[in-house]
């Protein structure tokens, strides 16, 4: 079969800070770093939106503190047993056996490790969901090639099961789910910033109160009563779109990306504001990482450096979890106010 040269879409791009981080992903020593982000989106307004985030982070001493909590890559994969019985014993044989199972993961690929094993039987079907750590890749092709391997191994056992699929959505790729947000995939990352009273009311024109009464009502009440699962913010999408296309990630993975978190306090000396992704889905090498725009862009945003295996792509989802915050205050500040959100989108975009 003959495939066609892939042409070039314009999306158009802009560095938007610097913002000022720190956390466990920012190895340096500093007490925080300042890094200017891409981002590619063709809603301009956001660039603004972020830049306000970002400038109010340098205003404090260590800027926007991110803790990587957890990462991992699954795949799940599907057999089928005559009968619940049977595919209940092989589940037991299967998580009995996970030493095993690393070595033949080890087979497939020099940094991806398996780190756990979870399983699911709905009648005489039996559900797998392998988690690898995948160092510095996103870790989809990896976890494919694993999981091809890991089922061709475990078929060899005899346990009575037949394959079914290589994926059976238990993993859950591209999919807005709870199990993702409950056993992990991608980077969990919490990003968190404190703002004093004063710095509130003159960068964003509101009070600690209200933008904390905003994120209970808006996004904790308003995405319940929408049926929203495992996440309850304004827009975290617009922000990983943006990082995505301009770092050369797989964008459809912003529909398990953007299921997060925004939680704020008013505090007595300020206002205490997080926002926790538990599904950031990137990597600094792989498929679309080789392009000329990309490799700048990571290299700009230190995410290309000799480091210890998966240090850059955290690096890199802590990052994003920091941008992800700036354009989230600043649009729930903006939403406090009646009539700025729409004054401002048309400002900008004339």
């Amino acid at each position: 079969m003959n495939h066609p040269e892939p042409t070039t879409t314009a999306v158009p791009t802009q560095w938007v800070g610097p913002l000022r981080i720190s956390g466990n992903a920012f190895t340096s020593g500093a007490p925080y770093e300042e890094v200017t982000v891409p981002l590619a989106t063709f809603e301009t307004p956001l660039w603004p939106s972020v830049g306000r985030g970002a400038s109010i982070s340098r205003e404090l001493p260590n800027g926007i503190r991110t803790t990587v909590i957890a990462e991992s890559m699954t795949r799940s994969v599907l057999f089928v047993a005559d009968n619940a019985a049977v595919a209940a014993t092989a589940a037991e044989a299967i998580t009995s056996r996970l030493e095993e199972l690393k070595a033949v993961v080890g087979q497939t690929t020099s940094h991806g490790r398996l780190v756990d094993i979870h399983t699911e039987i709905v009648g005489n079907l039996l559900y797998v969901r392998f988690e690898l750590h995948p160092g510095d890749a996103s870790g989809h092709n990896m976890v494919t090639k694993a999981a091809d391997a890991l089922m061709e191994h475990i078929l060899s056992w005899s346990l009575g099961l037949d394959y079914g699929s290589v994926s059976g959505n238990l993993c859950s790729d591209k999919k807005a789910t709870a199990v993702n947000g409950i056993l992990g995939r991608g980077k969990n990352v919490v990003a968190e910033i404190f703002l004093p009273h004063e710095v509130v009311e003159r960068r964003l024109r509101t009070t600690a109160s209200a933008l904390a009464d905003l994120v209970v009502r808006k996004n904790l009440v308003g995405s319940t009563l929408a049926g929203a699962l495992r996440s309850a913010n304004a827009h975290y999408a617009n922000m990983l779109l943006g990082f995505y296309l301009a770092t050369g990630q797989d964008a459809a993975n912003i529909v398990e990306g953007s299921q997060g978190i925004t939680y704020a306090e008013a505090r007595e000396d300020g206002l205490y504001f997080s926002c926790t992704l538990p599904n950031i889905i990137v990597g600094t090498v792989g498929s679309g990482k080789h392009l000329p725009d990309v490799t700048a862009a990571l290299e700009r945003i230190g995410c290309r450096e000799d480091r210890e295996v998966g240090q850059n792509a955290r690096r890199l989802a802590s990052l994003i979890a920091a941008t992800v915050l700036c354009g989230e205050l600043s649009l729930l500040a903006a939403q406090t106010n009646p009539g700025e959100l729409m004054s401002t989108h048309l400002s900008m975009e004339r």
